[in-house]
């Protein structure tokens, strides 16, 4: 390994460095190409995956060749024109509407958030230390997630030395790196105290319940009870909230941990907050993503009066 190999490496994320793997597995094994590539292979590989993937992870497999191309020094057959057409015929003759999340209700929060009060109550009352500390752990990552707008990759990398919480005052959170923050420049977000459904109570609960000094904020907690030295990963997140939401009484199947933030930015539109405050609360950069999180979201369960946070 050369000296510059470790900052190339950082340069790209691991999430789409595995991503782009599979991608060039796929197209080589599954489908049966050869790489190099030329423009034709490429466009037929497309057609022969039209209707069956979308045209986001069309889209993904065509970086992926892409940047195979470009790092092995090769022409880049995805920017011929052949293949630019067939990829707007797809998307002319495949129009799937995407999916998305469904939102997290004010109501269903209060629901789930109750249920693992309650949880947490009759472990410590039976002497269950990892119910209770499950319980406390999760209410504490669903209210940060919902009031804070977080991706789970962001909830996961939250570190106890780059919080900083203030019981009845907010919470100061230090985010190092995130998929908005393109440059790793780092972000710091606040969250005020509220008097009920309370991120900064529900975080200070589950620290001084766990007894953690340093490290992952979120970790795993196995059958006896012991906390994992490493912070959960993004994808145990959904499996997290929906058991939570299914002992609440509620039916999960189409949560994702996208429930939390689209719960948020419905909320928070419903609740008077205009887009340019919304936007900058949550860390959008572009008008165009914070749309795809609010538009055509019901607001079942929506009341006046409801806690706010402060907008920044």
């Amino acid at each position: 390994m050369s000296e510059l190999d470790p900052y190339l490496q950082a340069a790209t994320r691991d999430n789409t460095r595995r991503s782009y793997r599979a991608a060039i597995e796929h197209f080589e094994v599954q489908w049966g190409g050869f790489l190099p590539a030329t423009a034709d292979s490429v466009a037929r590989y497309l057609a022969n995956y039209a209707g069956q993937l979308s045209i986001n992870t069309l889209k993904l497999r065509l970086a992926a060749l892409a940047q195979w191309h470009n790092s092995q020094g090769f022409a880049d057959p995805t920017k011929a024109p052949v293949v630019r057409q067939v990829l707007k015929g797809i998307r002319a003759l495949h129009p799937l509407r995407e999916k998305q999340a469904e939102p997290l209700q004010l109501r269903h929060l209060e629901q789930v958030i109750g249920s693992l009060e309650e949880q947490a109550a009759r472990a410590a009352v039976e002497e269950r230390q990892g119910d209770l500390l499950r319980a406390r752990r999760d209410r504490a990552l669903i209210l940060l997630g919902f009031w804070r707008g977080f991706r789970s990759d962001e909830l996961c990398r939250l570190q106890i030395e780059h919080v900083e919480a203030r019981a009845g005052s907010g919470i100061r959170l230090y985010v190092p790196r995130s998929k908005a923050d393109r440059g790793n420049l780092g972000q710091t977000f606040h969250t005020p105290a509220l008097h009920r459904l309370c991120p900064v109570q529900a975080y200070i609960d589950w620290i001084n319940c766990a007894a953690l000094v340093r490290g992952p904020v979120f970790r795993g907690i196995d059958r006896w009870g012991h906390l994992s030295e490493q912070g959960l990963h993004a994808n145990s997140v959904i499996p997290l909230l929906r058991q939570a939401l299914e002992r609440a009484g509620i039916a999960a199947e189409h949560y994702t941990s996208h429930s939390l933030r689209r719960g948020f930015a419905t909320w928070a539109q419903h609740s008077g907050w205009d887009l340019k405050s919304l936007m900058s609360y949550v860390g959008w950069k572009d008008a165009k993503s914070a749309m795809r999180y609010i538009e055509a979201s019901p607001f079942q369960g929506m009341r006046r009066g409801d806690e706010q946070p402060v907008r920044q």
